[in-house]
C-alpha cells in the first residue's frame, strides 16, 4: 500500500505524467493539441491576380477556444417523445401491427445494423479532372464578366439598330437587369 506522499510524488513524476491520459491545455487555452497543418504542409491556394496563385494565409484561431460546449448546443435536442415520429397513437399501433404481420409472413425487413450501415460513397469517374484555378481575383473575374456583357450588348444594339439597352426586349448587363427589377 502506498502512502499519500508516495502517490503524490508518483503522480507529479514527469515520466509518469507523459504517459497519463490527463493532458494539460494547449497554447491559447485549447483543450487538445494544435493539429493544424504547418506552412509547408498547406495546400490551400488563393488567387493573387493576373493569373497567379499564392498559398493562403494562416488559419485564424476560433473565438471559443478553451470553453466547454454544452451538449444542447452540439446536438439537436428531441422535440417530441422518443419513437413518436409525428404519428398519432393509433397510427403508431397500426404501423407496429403491420410490421409484425409482415415479419410473420416472411417479408424481409431491414435489421437495425442494416439501417445504420454507412452508405457506400458514389464512385467518381476515372476520367474526372478538377477545374484548374484561373488565378484571377474576384474583382478581376467580375470585371471580365462585365466587359463581356458590354461587348454582347453593343453587338446586339448594332445589329438591331437600337440606341440603348432600355430599348432591347431582354436585358443583358446586370445593371439593366437590376434597373428593371426595381421598376416592377
Amino acid at each position: 500500500m502506498k502512502t499519500f506522499k508516495q502517490f503524490m510524488t508518483e503522480v507529479y513524476d514527469p515520466e509518469v505524467q507523459g504517459r497519463s491520459q490527463i493532458r494539460k491545455t494547449g497554447e491559447g487555452g485549447r483543450v487538445g493539441a494544435d493539429r493544424r497543418k504547418s506552412e509547408p504542409e498547406k495546400r490551400r491556394m488563393k488567387a493573387a491576380g493576373g493569373g497567379k496563385m499564392v498559398p493562403a494565409k494562416s488559419y485564424k484561431d476560433r473565438k471559443d477556444i478553451g470553453t466547454q460546449k454544452p451538449r444542447s448546443t452540439k446536438e439537436q435536442q428531441p422535440q417530441k417523445e422518443r419513437g413518436t415520429a409525428g404519428l398519432s397513437i393509433r397510427d403508431q399501433q397500426r404501423k407496429a401491427a403491420m410490421e409484425r404481420r409482415a415479419r410473420k409472413s416472411g417479408a424481409k425487413t431491414p435489421t437495425a445494423s442494416e439501417l445504420l450501415a454507412k452508405k457506400s460513397a458514389k464512385k467518381v469517374s476515372p476520367t474526372y479532372k478538377p477545374q484548374k484555378a484561373s488565378g484571377k481575383t474576384a474583382a478581376e473575374r467580375k470585371a471580365l464578366t462585365k466587359k463581356g456583357e458590354r461587348t454582347l450588348r453593343d453587338i446586339q444594339l448594332k445589329n438591331l439598330g437600337k440606341k440603348s439597352e432600355k430599348e432591347l426586349k431582354n436585358p443583358i448587363t446586370q445593371k439593366e437587369i437590376t434597373r428593371r427589377n426595381k421598376a416592377k
